[in-house]
């Protein structure tokens, strides 16, 4: 039976980082079946291929690296984004770097009104040009989005998500300034330590009320390198000490039992650093579970 209907796109966008190969997650995510497997847990799905950012001539801006393409490239992924929602289809987003949040992240605002957005990273990606120590993009998005700046990676829409309703889980590789700017601004943070000590179902459940109070849905941003590098090698930016494959997959499945996912990104699968595409068949498998792939229940409950 057809539940709803599923967009996916995606946006290769490497420019926000350093390493390359975040580029090719999106081709990664799909090797490894999730359109065909989309399909076979009851969606319409239909892939509208991906935004390709143009080639860059120069890095510009010393503090705001590749703006001029990553700005450009996001504006094209906000307007196939947007679409999706106008069409009532759910977005599934592949990147790419997390710098595709900035475009992604503004459309499912611009056509929702009042978002939470839950942000599950190693990073806090809440720098902006003052106070990023490498001027890489990837690092800014979430500040962008939350109208913290820079208003540049958000000029195509005045939609901004509230701080307030705003849930990292995963964080244990924050920038000194940048934590200073994520309390100041009212962002909720639940380290890698938080989690070890009261357990993902709690973190969860203290995450999921702050982003739905008040809010129509929840927009979430999975970044992998919010996992364990043992167990999702290829990524961007890989920290140890991460989420485990288990904690992963309960974050999906709570969302997909409260029915008030709105979009997902699944951002930072590195192909070039990964073993035989592990890691693209986690991605694809977390966002399967995300909108609705169950195991086998034996009391139907």
């Amino acid at each position: 039976m057809i539940k709803k209907s599923i967009a996916v796109m995606g946006s290769q966008l490497d420019l926000g980082a350093v390493r390359k190969g975040v580029d090719m997650g999106p081709l990664a995510i799909r090797h490894a079946g999730l359109i065909s497997k989309i399909r076979d847990i009851g969606y319409a799905v239909k892939d509208y291929g991906d935004v390709i950012p143009c080639v860059a001539e120069s890095e510009g801006n010393p503090r705001l690296r590749y703006e001029k393409e990553i700005n450009d490239a996001n504006e094209k992924l906000y307007r196939k984004v947007l679409s999706a929602h106008q069409k009532g289809a759910l977005p599934i987003i592949l990147g790419g770097d997390h710098s595709i949040a900035a475009g992604s992240i503004s459309a499912t605002a611009e056509h929702c009104g009042k978002i939470g957005v839950l942000w599950i990273d190693a990073h806090g990606d809440f720098n902006d040009e003052q106070i990023t120590p490498t001027g890489n993009i990837h690092g800014m998005p979430l500040s962008a989005v939350c109208g913290c700046g820079p208003d540049s990676l958000v000029r195509f829409t005045e939609a901004r998500v509230d701080p307030h309703h705003t849930a990292i889980i995963g964080a244990r590789d924050l920038d000194p300034l940048e934590t200073k700017k994520l309390k100041s601004k009212g962002v909720s943070v639940f380290s890698i330590s938080d989690v070890h000590n009261f357990g993902i179902r709690k973190i969860m459940e203290e995450a999921v009320s702050i982003v739905s109070d008040g809010t129509e849905g929840i927009h979430l941003s999975f970044d992998m390198d919010a996992l364990d590098p043992e167990n999702a090698p290829g990524v961007g930016t890989p920290v140890l000490n991460g989420l485990t494959n288990r904690e992963g997959f309960v974050i999906c499945e709570v969302l997909s039992d409260m029915g008030r996912l709105l979009a997902m990104d699944l951002v930072e699968t590195n192909p070039l650093l990964d073993r035989r595409n592990a890691t693209g068949i986690l991605a694809a498998e977390l966002i399967l579970t995300a909108i609705g792939k169950t195991d086998y229940q034996l009391f139907g409950i």
